[in-house]
């Protein structure tokens, strides 16, 4: 028996040095989406201020040197001896993981924070903190580094303070801090992911009024959001490109009792618009669900149950045979989803996913209440609705017809795999890679330049189909898109299985100009409409092919971009006259050899990975620059090309 683990080898963590020494565990990530987490966390407590009707007004600034400040006019933290553990509840709530005021429902009905360990992770993934509080014309003040505290909470003047006072009768909380580089991969903020946020929670709580002031910069950059109109402004803001079949967003919200839980409230708009896909946000307690729960499924089941129900009493009836699908009903539905909930069982500390078993059925009730006394009172609107609906469903049967022609035909085929894909012979998906590569005399140079060991080449040929305005029943027949999908060999659409992907790196290597980026935009559109989670997941990449090959005195360089070859051309002792520079027209120019050390080669090549870090905004892009409606995308363009414009100057 092995004599070297013993009691010594046991380690106590005190204080917040768990969370310095496992900080994945309570913000997801050491990346640029865990330093926004601090960001949310701090504005979070505000929030939850705010749905207590204590606070209307949330101040995030991005100061210099990565400095963060959040202010907000609620009751402050409070100062007072805490009466059995002697320091200052301030001090408690900055320095002590699961302490805070939203553990016994009397301060806070609801909250997003029910850990207590919000602001005390900021706290000690901070080089430094500092926390003011405005209460009763008095300002307190504690500084902590590292998580902890460098002395007791006091009071101090308005004058030394690293903001701007306001009135004496100011209150509130002000918490700045400045996040430790040794645990961030990066403590540079994005202001736009920032925003993005905020605007969510502005949306989700009518009247409150966030700003974002960006002090990093020469001119600071404002956003103010605040939106009357709650819920109902948040589902007309996602549909601004789109054309909506009802003007006027159907908007219900109301309560339901329970025993157990207490009052659990409800707040949805939905809107439906001619396009083909679901648009479908989900929040507890402003949380944002991204992987739904037990609301969601009441809401889902309710919409279902309650259009059958009217497609049975409608002319649309006899238009099908069988009942409509959550999927049809839910096809070109725009739908924002709020509960609050005094005591939610979150899925892990991300939140990620409501589990409250008794929400479903109240949430359910709620929405059928709802949904038949709206149709009742409006028949047009639910006239279009199932009109909709009913082509959805046709559309779904002739989808399932198109996907068992070919599984039967690659039945029939061994491989059941694209002729145009060449495989390779590594079989874990986890090492291998498949590049998508424009155009047959690209493909070409692909294969003969890969390593046959893991990277699989599929050439396409021309530009696909734009999924945005089509019906799935289109997409799974498409002929350039059909071996795309068999490749990945996961499925398509609501049949798309994540655990079937066949290569963990898809690369989308497409030439470096208009078309090439109007194919990627194109793949890119699929991906995110028919299988979300390759993206999700971190699968998707873009290949970054040199622009240019300059050689030299029988040396050769590749440069990526217009300021890397004049950096090449400027280097000292080179002489113009002897320098060739080639400027590639497209992959199909290079050799396999030259496509294999720029592009394909891991240990040397640039490849970009696709992220969606605010899906709200994903959602409005690929619908403002792939839809039907053309006023949204040329607005868009000429902003673009201003700023662009700017940019050059």
């Amino acid at each position: 028996m092995s004599s070297d683990y013993s009691a010594q080898n046991i380690q106590v963590l005190k204080g917040l040095e768990a969370v310095r020494k496992r900080p994945g565990m309570y913000i997801g990530t050491t990346g640029i989406d865990g330093l926004h987490h601090l960001v949310y966390e701090v504005v979070d407590n505000s929030v939850d201020e705010a749905m207590q009707g204590h606070c209307d007004t949330i101040l995030v600034v991005l100061e210099g040197n990565d400095v963060v400040r959040v202010e907000d006019n609620g009751r402050g933290i409070p100062v007072d001896i805490h009466p059995t553990e002697q320091v200052s509840a301030l001090e408690l709530v900055m320095t002590r993981l699961h302490a805070g005021g939203k553990f016994d429902k009397k301060s806070y009905k609801v909250s997003g924070g029910l850990h207590g360990v919000g602001v005390s992770v900021v706290n000690a993934l901070s080089e430094w903190c500092e926390a003011f509080v405005h209460s009763e014309g008095k300002i307190h003040t504690q500084r902590y580094r590292l998580g902890v505290a460098e002395g007791p909470a006091a009071e101090t003047s308005a004058a030394g303070l690293p903001y701007h006072a306001g009135r004496p009768e100011r209150r509130g909380t002000v918490i700045r801090w400045k996040a430790d580089a040794s645990i961030f991969e990066s403590t540079t903020y994005n202001f736009d992911a920032l925003s993005n946020r905020l605007r969510e929670l502005a949306f989700l709580n009518k009247g409150l009024c966030i700003t974002i002031r960006d002090e990093r910069l020469s001119h600071p950059k404002v956003h103010e959001f605040k939106f009357d109109g709650g819920v109902k402004s948040f589902v007309e803001y996602l549909n601004e490109s789109k054309t909506v079949l009802h003007k006027e967003p159907i908007f219900f919200e109301g309560s339901r009792e329970d025993p157990a839980q207490g009052t659990v409230e409800v707040e949805c708009a939905i809107q439906y618009n001619d396009g083909f896909n679901e648009i479908m946000y989900s929040f507890v307690n402003d949380i944002n669900t991204r992987e739904g729960g037990t609301h969601l499924v009441g809401f889902k089941s309710a919409l279902t149950r309650t259009l059958n129900e009217f497609l049975k009493k409608s002319k649309q009836a006899k238009k099908l045979d069988e009942a409509l699908s959550g999927d049809d009903v839910r096809e070109g539905l725009t739908a924002v989803l709020s509960v609050k909930v005094p005591n939610p069982q979150f899925e892990g500390q991300t939140k990620g996913k409501l589990g409250n078993s008794e929400v479903k059925g109240m949430v359910e009730s709620l929405t059928n209440e709802q949904l038949e006394l709206f149709f009742d009172q409006h028949p047009d609107v639910i006239s279009h609705i199932l009109e909709k609906s009913v082509l959805a469903a046709k559309a779904r049967i002739a989808a399932r017809a198109a996907r068992d022609a070919t599984r039967r035909k690659n039945a029939m085929d061994s491989a059941g795999l694209p002729g145009k894909l060449a495989d390779c012979s590594e079989k874990d998906p986890a090492l291998c890679e498949l590049f998508i590569v424009e155009g047959d005399s690209a493909g070409g140079s692909a294969k003969g330049g890969r390593d046959r060991r893991f990277q699989a080449i599929l050439a396409l040929f021309g530009k696909m189909l734009n999924v945005e305005k089509t019906r799935i029943e289109k997409v799974v027949t498409n002929e350039k898109l059909q071996p795309i999908i068999a490749s990945i060999g996961a499925g398509c659409g609501s049949e798309f299985d994540a655990a079937r992907i066949r290569y963990h790196k898809i690369i989308i290597m497409a030439d470096a100009d208009v078309d090439g980026s109007h194919i990627r935009t194109l793949l890119l559109t699929f991906f995110y409409r028919y299988m979300t989670a390759l993206i999700e997941r971190g699968h998707v990449y873009l290949a970054m092919p040199p622009l240019y090959k300059i050689s030299y005195e029988k040396k050769t360089f590749y440069a990526y971009d217009d300021a890397e070859k004049d950096r090449i051309l400027s280097a000292s002792g080179r002489n113009p006259e002897k320098v060739a520079v080639q400027r590639y027209k497209g992959l199909g120019e290079m050799n396999p050899g030259q496509l294999w050390e720029t592009t394909m080669d891991p240990r040397r090549r640039s490849i970009i990975q696709v992220h969606m870090d605010d899906a709200v905004e994903a959602e409005r892009i690929f619908s403002t620059l792939m839809g039907e409606l053309v006023a949204p995308r040329r607005e868009f363009i000429e902003e673009n090309a201003l700023m662009v414009s700017n940019l050059d100057v």
